[in-house]
């Protein structure tokens, strides 16, 4: 897993924005999340919304799925970064971490877990 620079630390103050093409993914991560003490501030189903709720409501964290539908995670993750808005970016996706090769520290996200193995804790472990 790849750490970088983030405005994150507790998840009990932490909020975040989900962004999956999914629906009953969307859900489920929710309501994990805001279980475990996260506030969940918005949602997006595709890339460019993902841009567009980022801006709008500031998340310290955005869980980002690396399939969507018009931009890729990973590009998002990078348009992220580069816009200066600096939220922690974890990315998730059914397949393995290890079919995205060096894409998860290129694009700047704190890391990746897979969508099985999501958690509160698995998050957490890749806040600073």
């Amino acid at each position: 897993m790849v750490t970088a620079p983030a405005v994150c630390h507790d998840q009990s103050n932490v909020n975040v924005l989900i962004v999956d093409d999914h629906p009953s993914f969307r859900a489920n991560a929710r309501a994990l999340l805001e279980a475990e003490g996260f506030e969940v501030v918005g949602e997006a189903e595709d890339g460019e919304s993902a841009l567009r709720a980022a801006a709008e409501l500031r998340p310290q964290l955005v869980l980002l799925d690396v399939q969507l539908p018009d931009i890729d995670g990973f590009e998002v993750a990078a348009r992220l970064r580069d816009g200066g808005s600096s939220p922690c970016v974890v990315l998730v996706s059914s397949r393995d971490g290890t079919d995205f090769g060096g894409l998860v520290a290129e694009c700047g996200a704190a890391g990746f877990i897979p969508k099985a193995e999501l958690s509160g804790s698995a998050i957490s472990r890749l806040l600073p």
